[in-house]
């Protein structure tokens, strides 16, 4: 079974950046999309971003579109979410999320990282 470990998160002012890193481990790194979700306090969990294995397409939710960016390394079995232009909107946890079925539902989950903007 794999564990998704999240690191990056922290407090940021309105218009600043973080970078997300999401490390696999506990099994080889099977071709699997790998995402990105996210819930705001009060709010219920939301899609924010994933790709594909070979790293070849990506797709984002409309609210981060051209602000946030995945990216992964399958060699180093890891995925990255580069987040520009921070919204106070922007504050939730996020999780990495992998092993999606053919349903669509994603059945790895990390432990989430806080992400806090700053107005």
């Amino acid at each position: 079974q794999v564990q998704l470990v999240e690191s990056g998160g922290g407090v940021v002012q309105a218009g600043g950046s973080l970078r997300l890193s999401c490390a696999a481990s506990g099994r080889s790194f099977s071709p699997f999309a790998m995402g990105w979700f996210r819930r705001a306090p009060g709010k219920e969990r939301e899609f924010v971003a994933a790709i594909t294995y070979s790293g070849s397409s990506t797709r984002y939710a409309d609210s981060v579109k051209g602000r946030f960016t995945i990216s992964r390394d399958s060699a180093k079995n890891t995925v990255h979410l580069q987040m520009n232009s921070l919204k106070p909107e922007d504050t939730a946890v996020y999780y990495c999320v992998t092993d999606q079925d053919v349903s669509g539902n994603w059945g790895a989950w990390g432990q989430g990282t806080q992400v806090t903007v700053s107005s």
